[in-house]
């Protein structure tokens, strides 16, 4: 037989306090703690202290709070829902609990769990939505812990979108049949266009999702977020990156996602890998945009992750605008793009006053028609210039350069894998570059050209070339 589930000591509820009256005994520190935390809530503040410390005086006035300046007394609960006993000695919190059981009232004494009538949880509120983690006062520190992961979870738009189902549901029950068909609804409801309508600040727009998906008898289309999956450490997600991926059904990659990445997704999630890789391009373009419009008119909620940000050379417009032209909703969330990685990489300033005022991204295949781009004129000119995909073409990219007027002593910096543990670092001259095709280089390879390299922290880089010998008198 499977072992019993332990019992709870506490039973979690939600009281209803709005309009009554929460009285915190208590000047100090622990007690603006506790009235802060009830001020989440539409409970009147009631504040008991002879001697109300500044901090909490200012706070009260600041939100209205109530301050009863005088010594305590049990009068002072009359009244109250609940009371929280919070002066920071034993004593006198003990003559608290004792006065307000003798009025019937739930009382907690701060950090004092023997004494308490209930625990105060740690909340994530997304009012009306509130998720509250209870350790019956055994750690408060890991329910702290707890609550800032289901944070992340939780998009900030959801009290919104709560409180907008809540504005939906007569009409929901009024038209669609109980069962399957409001399953349906409030499926697509939350997790579909009226969702990330709500998430992108555009309540007009939830709202006519939310109207064309109940004419439609609950039957939505799906969703396609394009997203930024960095450049490949997974703790450089973001949040909300993390969120989608974990909502997905469909979780469409590229070749150069790392799989702890992808695995930061739902596990039942259906992985496509369209990854384009150098040499073999397993997959066409308007093969992906096919792909993309089919799975989202399927229902589907599809997270495209491509590497680094997908509107830095990501080809993003070309999928978004197919998208729109279908007319499948869809979302950008950016990530992390490989100059930034590799800048942090090697503590390189990609802006420095005084020195390089203009950033400027670019591939090195642009330099390889016959006229000069726009953006070689700006390294002349002082700007940064970082190279994606450089790796191939770092001799042809240094020589076009220094033609162009660029100083052959001009610092380089070389970053391959950049975030990763097995990334590698090289620093030299721009005259050296062509010597990178000599390191073996198989991972994706960032080159940063210009003065600010000379700010960067380079004693962790290998010479790009030997070092070359001075030369000798005659």
């Amino acid at each position: 037989m499977p072992a019993p589930t332990p019992k709870l000591n506490a039973f979690p509820v939600f009281m209803r306090v709005t309009g009554r009256v929460v009285t915190i005994v208590g000047g100090g520190e622990e007690a603006l703690a506790k009235a802060r935390l009830l001020a989440q809530s539409s409970a009147r503040l009631r504040l008991v202290a002879a001697a109300p410390e500044p901090a909490l005086a200012a706070w009260a006035a600041e939100t209205g709070a109530q301050i009863v300046a005088a010594p305590y007394e049990a009068g002072h609960l009359h009244g109250s829902a609940l009371v929280f006993a919070a002066t920071g000695e034993a004593a006198a919190e003990r003559r608290v609990v004792d006065d307000a059981r003798a009025l019937a009232i739930p009382v907690n004494a701060v950090d004092r769990p023997e004494l308490c009538d209930f625990y105060t949880p740690a909340l994530v509120n997304r009012a009306p939505v509130a998720v509250a983690i209870g350790t019956e006062g055994a750690g408060p520190v890991l329910a702290q812990m707890i609550r800032a992961r289901v944070d992340r979870m939780l998009a900030p738009s959801l009290g919104s979108l709560a409180a907008l189902a809540a504005q939906y549901r007569p009409a929901v029950e009024r038209v669609l049949p109980k069962g399957l068909a409001r399953r349906r609804y409030w499926k697509a409801f939350f997790t579909g266009e009226t969702a990330h309508a709500l998430a992108a600040g555009d309540a007009p727009r939830a709202r006519r999702s939310a109207s064309a998906l109940l004419q439609a008898g609950g039957r939505g289309t799906g969703h396609v977020a394009l997203v930024g999956a960095g450049p490949g450490a997974e703790d450089l997600l973001t949040l909300r990156a993390q969120r989608l991926m974990m909502e997905a059904d469909v979780i469409v990659h590229d070749a150069l996602v790392p799989e702890a990445v992808i695995a930061m997704g739902r596990r039942d999630a259906e992985r496509i890998d369209v990854g384009k890789r150098k040499g073999r391009h397993s997959t066409s373009q308007q093969a992906i945009c096919d792909l993309l419009v089919g799975l989202a008119r399927d229902g589907r909620r599809v997270v495209r992750l491509k590497a680094g940000d997908p509107l830095v050379f990501g080809r993003a417009g070309e999928e978004l605008a197919a998208l729109a032209e279908a007319g499948v909703s869809s979302e950008v969330v950016p990530g992390v793009t490989a100059a930034f990685a590799a800048a942090a990489d090697l503590g390189l300033p990609l802006t420095l006053r005084g020195v390089a005022s203009t950033l400027v991204f670019t591939t090195g295949h642009d330099l390889s028609g016959a006229v000069l781009p726009d953006w070689a004129r700006l390294a002349v000119g002082g700007a940064t210039v970082a190279v994606y995909m450089g790796g191939s073409v770092a001799g042809s990219v240094a020589s076009r350069l220094i033609e162009a007027g660029l100083g052959p002593d001009t610092p380089v910096a070389v970053v391959e894998n950049a975030s990763l543990a097995e990334r590698r670092l090289f620093a030299g001259r721009l005259a050296d570059l062509p010597a990178l095709a000599g390191r073996g280089l198989a991972g994706p390879v960032m080159t940063v050209i210009g003065q600010a390299v000379a700010a960067a922290a380079l004693d962790r880089a290998e010479p790009l070339a030997e070092p070359r010998l001075p030369a000798r008198a005659a």
